[in-house]
């Protein structure tokens, strides 16, 4: 089963400084309908305008992914990192007991990202944080990990969740097959173009819930960048 979630009808907020619109529905924001999936606890999709950002706020027991598709954001912490993260840059956070961090866009541009909160597979822990960049152009025609809580993808930046995060780029008419591991769920988001997920049509920015499936073919219509988070069925309590 296929859930289509169109970017105009997402729920979200306009201020004078961000235009954020939530595939996951959160703290009371958002379209109640979209629920989480497995680990997937937020994706927004998020444009700060130039010169704007979040101040230092808290965070804990959350493994947080930033995907910056346009510009660059600056991440500052308490544990005294700083660094930015620009277009083709991923970002993985893990809060673990707690961490104080702030974001702003100092371009003179507005940034674009994709901000995803995935439930940790354990609490507590050692907070910290890597960036790693992933070229849009080595990732032409395939989906390349890019973050993941599997050892075996050793080329990903490591997460504590029992998750992926997967992203490529595909060219107007270009076709391929993702084979979901067994009883895994995933949502897609095309990002800058159209693309057929199976029997469903996306528009750019909208999202897919994916249940049940073992096999994605997604067809592109437009040249697009395809996101991906795959998320394992839940533990055993």
């Amino acid at each position: 089963m296929i859930e289509h979630r169109p970017w105009a009808a997402l729920g979200g907020h306009d201020l004078d400084w961000l235009s954020a619109r939530l595939h996951v529905a959160i703290g009371g924001m958002g379209r109640p309908e979209h629920g989480g999936i497995g680990a997937l606890r937020a994706w927004n999709d998020d444009t700060f305008a130039p010169g704007s950002g979040f101040g230092l706020h808290r965070h804990q027991d959350v493994e947080i992914l930033t995907y910056v598709r346009q510009g660059a954001i600056t991440h500052e912490d308490s544990l005294g990192n700083r660094d930015t993260v620009r277009a083709g840059d991923v970002q993985a956070m893990s809060a673990g007991s707690g961490i104080r961090h702030a974001e702003f866009n100092f371009e003179d541009r507005p940034t674009m990202l994709y901000q995803i909160w995935l439930a940790p597979r354990s609490p507590g822990g050692t907070p910290g944080w890597r960036t790693r960049r992933f070229p849009r152009e080595a990732r032409d025609g395939l989906l390349t990990v890019l973050a993941s809580g599997d050892a075996n993808d050793s080329e990903a930046l490591p997460i504590n969740a029992d998750a992926r995060l997967l992203g490529g780029m595909l060219r107007a008419g270009a076709t391929i097959e993702h084979r979901l591991r067994p009883h895994w769920q995933a949502y897609l988001v095309s990002t800058t173009g159209r693309a057929r997920v199976n029997d469903v049509q996306l528009d750019a920015r909208d999202g897919a819930a994916v249940r049940d499936e073992t096999v994605l073919t997604i067809a592109a219509q437009d040249d697009t960048e395809i996101v991906l988070v795959e998320l394992a069925p839940a533990r055993p309590s």
